[in-house]
């Protein structure tokens, strides 16, 4: 059974940092492509960024700019969002997800079948 475990939201400052966790079991994920994802509420999930397991290729949002970086640890089966320079309108549940992938990263959601519980991030000015 696949199974992810999101931690690292809480509330913090405008300007403060969090790192995201996402800790994978139940299956093998060399062959897909890793994401997070955002909702705010009233708004739809977005995607935020995305990385390749196998190839460690990357693909972020534009309104990233630099202030988010996705990565992942294969020894632990987890995938990481460090998110710096935090801003209001970032508040929003975070979720992890999973698609297969030939090497192709996704950014729709619907392209992903395996999601996490979310974790909130509230970021308060």
């Amino acid at each position: 059974q696949v199974e992810f475990v999101e931690s690292g939201g809480r509330s913090v400052q405008a300007g403060g940092s969090l790192r995201l966790s996402c800790a994978a079991s139940g299956r093998t994920f060399s062959s897909y492509v890793m994401a997070w994802f955002r909702q705010a509420p009233g708004k739809e999930r977005e995607f935020v960024a995305a990385i390749s397991w196998s190839t460690g290729r990357t693909h972020y949002a534009e309104f990233v700019k630099g202030r988010l970086t996705i990565s992942r640890e294969n020894a632990e089966n987890t995938v990481y969002l460090q998110m710096n320079s935090l801003k209001p309108e970032d508040t929003a549940v975070y979720y992890c997800a999973a698609a297969p992938s030939g090497g192709v990263i996704y950014t729709r959601p619907y392209v992903y079948n395996y999601w996490g519980q979310g974790t909130q991030v509230t970021v308060s000015s």
